[in-house]
């Protein structure tokens, strides 16, 4: 063996230890935060007045961000610009705390938000704190933060072969960065297995009936991923919309937030019900049931997120997208005739498919869940959605449409949100794909 191959052994031996190192610690937190977040689920639950706190909760919050957290308030944007370019986006240490007590007290007090950005968050910064302290090279510490990327996503959710590539995926629309896929997927795994040694369950979802595969059923696919995508691109107009108009009508960021805690407080009372509030996982559940869910389950869990997310608050779009894409289908299995729980699948991971630029990954996230029996009807509504809703994304950082797999030139390419800012995007005049 040459001298250079050994080097490479070396190089290749040591990113996938610190793989491992880094999978153990966002299993352990991700450990935590799940067993917290269900405690704190809980609470809410029994304590119906604890909607009343939220205003005074994103006070709270917002101040402590401007207080101690002004360079962690980008969140998963800032991981993903850390991984182009280090030297310029340091992600901080102080990230873990700040973002788990503020997804605790969003949830606490009924805020609509996820997890999975919570999990990301906290598994990059002690990924970040940990390289800092090996005094690791520029390239290491962009492939181990993709791996932590995928250790915290795995984590949370129980799916390694999805978080494995969701950390490369999700850097740049198009593009898999496959020369961090073993650092990826030792993560991953043992992010995964960490979560499950510590016995902290997680959802299970279960397919009643999968009808044979058919022309008939390919062609609903078909269309469910267009509809998928127009529900995704729903999701991300309204967000930002939520998120300039709430800008420019308040100016401080701390009020901003209180103002949306309120107006969560006016929806909720409107509607009648407090399904939409939290994660909405008991809603979840029912899109899987023969009951089935509200007709408008999805467009309501789609305004009490982006009020919840757009002023400020919080957590993560990834279970909210989970439970708007479930109800969508569920909702579209009534009318096509396809069972309802089939559909359910279809749409969890299609929007989010869409609305990330995931669609790997979320092939794979439904491998994981409900089996392979239902993947290629749910491969079909995935990249039908992804290719549909083109360039739009939840994740502003993400780079656009790039074939290099080298990060020192995709670090070029523009991120999505200067794409959008540059093309003056909107509605109706935006180019497609």
């Amino acid at each position: 063996m040459t001298p250079i191959r050994l080097a490479s052994v070396r190089i290749l031996f040591r990113r996938v230890l610190l793989s491992a190192i880094i999978g153990v610690f966002a299993g352990g937190a991700a450990a935590l935060f799940l067993v917290l977040l269900a405690q704190t689920t809980a609470l809410w639950e029994a304590h119906p007045l604890l909607l009343w706190g939220l205003p005074a909760m994103g006070f709270l919050m917002t101040a402590l961000y401007q207080w101690r957290g002004e360079s962690a308030v980008a969140g998963n944007n800032l991981i993903i610009d850390a991984v182009y370019d280090p030297a310029a986006h340091r992600v901080p240490l102080r990230m873990f705390p700040l973002i788990l007590g503020s997804t605790l007290l969003t949830h606490l007090c009924g805020g609509s938000a996820g997890r999975e950005g919570t999990a990301v968050q906290m598994s990059g910064s002690i990924a970040s704190a940990l390289l800092r302290w090996v005094r690791s090279d520029e390239r290491e510490v962009r492939i181990l933060l993709m791996a932590s990327i995928s250790a915290g996503f795995a984590s949370v959710f129980g799916t390694p072969l999805a978080g494995a590539v969701f950390g490369m995926e999700v850097l740049g629309q198009g593009t898999l960065r496959t020369r961090a896929a073993l650092p990826c997927l030792v993560a991953a795994i043992v992010g995964d297995g960490t979560v499950r040694m510590l016995q902290v369950p997680h959802a299970q979802y279960v397919i009643a009936t999968v009808p044979a595969l058919s022309l008939g059923l390919m062609g609903w696919s078909v269309l469910a991923g267009v509809v998928f995508a127009g529900i995704a691109v729903l999701f991300i107009e309204l967000n930002d919309l939520v998120h300039a108009a709430s800008k420019r009508l308040i100016n401080d960021s701390r009020w901003r937030t209180a103002a949306g805690g309120a107006a969560i407080i006016c929806l909720t009372y409107a509607v009648g019900t407090r399904d939409y509030n939290g994660l909405s996982l008991p809603l979840l559940a029912a899109a899987f049931s023969p009951e089935g869910v509200p007709m408008a389950a999805f467009a309501l869990k789609i305004l009490f997120t982006v009020i919840t997310l757009g002023v400020g608050f919080k957590g993560g779009e990834v279970t909210p997208l989970f439970v708007i894409g479930a109800t969508a289908g569920a909702t579209l299995g009534r009318v096509s005739g396809v069972p309802m729980d089939v559909m359910a699948a279809l749409g969890f991971v299609a929007v989010f498919a869409a609305a990330a630029q995931t669609p790997f990954a979320c092939v794979l996230l439904g491998l994981e869940l409900f089996g392979s029996e239902l993947i290629v009807p749910l491969a079909i509504a995935v990249f039908v959605a992804a290719a549909v809703v083109g360039q739009r994304g939840i994740y502003q950082a993400q780079r656009v449409s790039t074939f290099d797999d080298d990060l020192d030139v995709a670090r070029q390419s523009p991120r999505l949100h200067d794409v959008r800012q540059g093309r003056g995007l909107d509605w109706f005049t935006r180019p497609r794909d």
